[in-house]
Order: C-alpha cells, then structure tokens, then sequence
C-alpha cells in the first residue's frame, strides 16, 4: 500500500512542492514549477517562478532564481529574487539582486545587494551654448575658508560622559 499512485501527476496550475530531504546532496541544474523546500544540500543552478525556502539543515550553492526566498539556513552564491527573508540563523553570502530584504536578529547576510531594476545612467553633455542653472551648493563652497581644514585633528573619538 502506497500514497502515491503512479498513474497520476500534478494537475497543471496546482502547485507541486519539490523537496531536497536533509541527508540528500544534489548537484548541477534545475528548473522547477512550483516551490522548493530545501534541508540537504543542493550545489548548482535553480530556478522557479515560486518560492524558496531553505530550512535549518539546509545548503543552497549556486545561482538562484526565484519569486521570494526564506532562509534559515546558509545560501552561498548569486541569488536573484523579488524578495529575501533571512530569519534567525540564517546565514545568506551572495551577490544578490532584489528589490525587497528583510533580517531577522541573529540572521547574517554578507555580499553585495543591488536592486533588480536599476536604470542605466547616463552621460549628456551640455550643449555648446547652453546656460548653466546656478547652483547654490556650488557658490556657497566659495564663502567657505578651507585653511581650516589643515587644523581640524588626525583622530576623533567618541564616548560617554557620565555625570
């Protein structure tokens, strides 16, 4: 006697849930419908359109692409995400792009975070007759005296005073 039956599937627009077992390594690349729970170890690229979720005992390395992303356990790696939970004991080291991040205390995140969507800068030189605005923070720096910086001194420190 089993519980799952062989002659049928996942009905398409039901979301199925793949889960990495703790115990269980998985390495190279995925693409997945429907959400991921992961408390092994997976090393490789993942994708879904759905969530993420990587409990106490779980390890993701890799790219990571996903709609939003829990962690609780580690996650090394690029990781791109609409949003990034870290919860206590959580430990996120990735170069990641999201527009959402939220810690938990005790959670740790180390990397670098740029948002999804940042627009292209760009350079337009001014025309060649054009008018400048004037530009009050500019023409106030002329009032300023900066021979005072050479006596303001080499090392600050700040504490309490108690009274």
């Amino acid at each position: 006697m089993g519980i799952l039956k062989r002659d049928v599937s996942a009905k398409p627009g039901r979301n199925a849930v793949t889960i990495i077992a703790q115990g269980n390594s998985l390495k190279g690349s995925m693409q997945v419908s429907g959400k991921v729970h992961v408390d092994g170890l997976f090393e490789g690229d993942i994708e879904t359109a759905d969530d993420i979720t990587v409990g106490r005992k779980g390890e993701l390395r890799g790219r990571i692409k996903a709609r939003h992303v829990n962690v609780s356990g580690c996650v090394e790696g690029e990781l791109n995400c609409d949003s990034l939970h870290i919860e206590r004991g959580g430990r996120v080291q990735a170069r990641l792009y999201c527009d959402a991040l939220t810690i938990d205390p005790r959670g740790c995140f180390m990397g670098e975070r740029r948002a999804r969507e940042m627009p292209l800068l760009e350079y337009h030189p001014p025309e060649e007759n054009a008018v400048e605005p004037p530009d009050p923070a500019r023409d106030s720096l002329q009032d300023l005296d900066f021979s005072l910086i050479g006596s303001l001194p080499d090392r600050i420190t700040l504490g309490r005073q108690e009274d």
